[in-house]
């Protein structure tokens, strides 16, 4: 008899990889829209949400390549119009956003955090993983924050490359929190689940 985990799509995928890949989607809708019941958790533009925890959490779980691709599908859901991005905003006008940068960079924290526990799956690696993941979400979405409010977006008038950063002391420790907790979740569960990468 033909197991869930065993059954393969046309792209060679297990239905079981492809069940992975939507649930991270979900999970980072949810993450995305927790600022729609909490308000105040928006400084200086940028929503402060669980997405960075869910990203380093889809790599860690489900490893480089098939983390990657969860959040590609994530970014492709909302610039197709589904209303998953933060406060529920979705559609390919969404790219030129400010905060666009962050989404982008989902893909790249899932991708390098699960590069890392690829090659050595002990806890500090895990904890390590969760924290250059956080490092790869704030490089490039601070990055593209800062080109953006000065090529298309409406900058504040005292804007500059250092207030851009300045924005993301405030998040900072929450996030570095949420790494490292991602890192000993991540860890945990994969011994309990056995989530079988995709290398």
């Amino acid at each position: 008899m033909t197991t869930t985990a065993t059954v393969k799509t046309r792209s060679g995928m297990s239905a079981l990889s492809l069940v992975y890949c939507g649930m991270f989607a979900a999970l980072m809708m949810i993450g995305a829209n927790i600022t729609s019941f909490v308000p105040f958790l928006v400084i200086g533009g940028v929503p402060i949400t669980l997405q960075t925890f869910f990203a380093i959490l889809a790599g860690l779980l489900l490893g480089s390549r098939l983390g990657a691709l969860s959040m590609t599908v994530y970014m492709a859901l909302g610039l197709a119009g589904a209303p998953v991005f933060a406060k529920f905003h979705g559609g390919f006008g969404a790219i030129l956003l400010p905060t666009f940068g962050f989404i982008v960079s989902f893909i790249l924290v899932a991708y390098v955090a699960g590069k890392i526990v690829e090659k050595n799956g002990s806890l500090r690696n895990y904890i390590i993983a969760g924290l250059i993941g956080l490092v790869v979400n704030y490089v490039v979405g601070t990055n593209w924050m800062y080109f953006a409010y000065k090529q298309w977006a409406a900058a504040p008038e005292a804007f500059s490359y250092a207030v851009a950063w300045a924005w993301m002391v405030l998040p900072l420790p929450k996030d570095i929190l949420l790494s490292v907790l991602a890192g000993i979740f991540g860890h945990r569960m994969y011994k309990v689940l056995k989530v079988r990468r995709a290398h």
